[in-house]
């Protein structure tokens, strides 16, 4: 079992994360010590990282506890899921980079030159 400090610390997540999403029940504590102290076990650490993942993939709060708490969830369909939609983007900050590189090299000389193929995000909404 851990504290919610011990969770911020190997989780990269503030302190008032946890307890937030405690609150409002995306997480709920492990255990309550007599003390008050929320703990978390192996199980409460892998859902924060699933936590973790859907807001990389700017999924609301309200969104991941859905998703998270519907009966038919499977972690591995949705880690493939996730998997994808961060390939997806990967290959949409690649495009941005070598546009932007392109024209700090040789810049723009006309109007009908210039592509805006980088900024399309149509594959990333899907």
């Amino acid at each position: 079992m851990m504290t919610v400090h011990e969770v911020s610390q190997i989780s990269g997540v503030s302190i008032r994360a946890p307890h937030h999403y405690d609150n409002i029940g995306l997480l709920p504590a492990t255990k309550v010590t007599d003390a008050g102290y929320r703990m978390y076990d192996d199980t409460a650490l892998e859902r924060l990282q699933q936590i973790l993942f859907f807001k990389e993939l700017q999924f609301s709060l309200k969104d991941i506890k859905a998703i998270l708490d519907s009966p038919d969830f499977d972690r591995n369909k949705a880690l493939e899921q996730q998997i994808h939609l961060l390939e997806l983007r990967r290959e949409h900050l690649d495009n941005l980079i070598d546009l932007a590189r392109g024209i700090k090299m040789i810049g723009v000389k006309h109007v009908r030159q210039m592509s805006f193929e980088a900024f399309d995000t149509r594959k990333l909404d899907e």
